[in-house]
């Protein structure tokens, strides 16, 4: 049986777009009780209006999440509001993805790291107490292929993914005897405004999915909704990065040798 989410207080970090926004839409649809967080407070006050409209529910708390005074205020807000927050949604991200050597080490690398991986840390140990106190609630990390396959330009981002793949799997067996469901969702690529920041070179100009093989935003969230209502550990989206990911894991040297010949070799020119 599913989980019904009427009436669920939902908390989700980076809700002022992608798949933090379209989420925060269908989960309200659902009846549930809509936090919006992120820093950009117009898009989540035109957010909110959208929904409040449209006969939800929805709360609008600027946040940082590279920042642990404001993640505590966001939370203490919440609670002082509801009370409770029966699911977080860590979500909040980005990416610079560039030559290792290419990127900048305050902008794209220590931010990297801080909100990719720190900020989805810090997030959780916040609303954590609260969870086991109540002995239940649910947290779902947005994730990604790159938490499974670590490809050339992904230095960063890859490490920030492998890092929450990590504390997702030991965060689930560390608080499941306590009533809490943690989940990981792996997608692959998908239309949101994650490319338009990602950063400009050659690789990137050159490299052009075909949008039959994109994901859109709305998709992905309606899975995320789905983990909520159906828990389960782990959901890599679309079903072929799975037979991707089993070859990378049982064959690695086959993995280095086609990413070399077929990408690096190819792409990055050094003078």
């Amino acid at each position: 049986m599913p989980i019904p989410l009427q009436d669920k207080v939902v908390l989700i970090t980076g809700a002022s777009s992608g798949f933090g926004e379209d989420a925060a839409r269908l989960f309200a649809h659902e009846g549930a009780k809509v936090v919006l967080a992120a820093r950009r407070l117009e898009r989540l006050q035109a957010l909110a209006d959208e929904i409040q409209n449209e006969g939800g529910e929805a709360l609008v708390v600027p946040v940082d999440v590279a920042s642990r005074e404001e993640i505590q205020v966001m939370v203490d807000t919440v609670l002082d509001v509801y009370g409770r927050i029966d699911i977080l949604f860590n979500n909040a991200g980005f990416g610079r993805l560039d030559w290792l050597e290419a990127l900048d080490p305050a902008r794209d690398i220590e931010t990297q790291v801080q909100v990719n991986l720190l900020g989805v840390i810090q997030v959780t140990r916040a609303v954590l107490p609260h969870m086991l106190a109540r002995r239940g609630g649910q947290i779902i990390n947005m994730v990604s292929v790159a938490g499974w396959i670590a490809a050339p330009l992904y230095t960063l981002y890859a490490a920030t993914k492998h890092g929450v793949r990590g504390f997702t799997d030991a965060l689930r067996r560390e608080t499941a005897p306590f009533g809490l469901r943690v989940s990981g969702i792996y997608p692959g690529p998908a239309a949101t405004e994650f490319g338009q920041h990602t950063g400009d070179n050659v690789v990137k100009r050159s490299l052009k999915l075909p949008k039959a093989l994109s994901m859109t935003s709305e998709y992905v969230a309606r899975r995320v909704v789905g983990l909520a209502k159906h828990p389960r550990r782990s959901l890599t989206i679309p079903w072929y990065y799975l037979p991707l990911i089993w070859i990378a894991h049982l064959f690695p040297g086959l993995t280095d040798w086609f990413l070399t010949v077929v990408f690096t070799r190819r792409y990055h020119k050094l003078d």
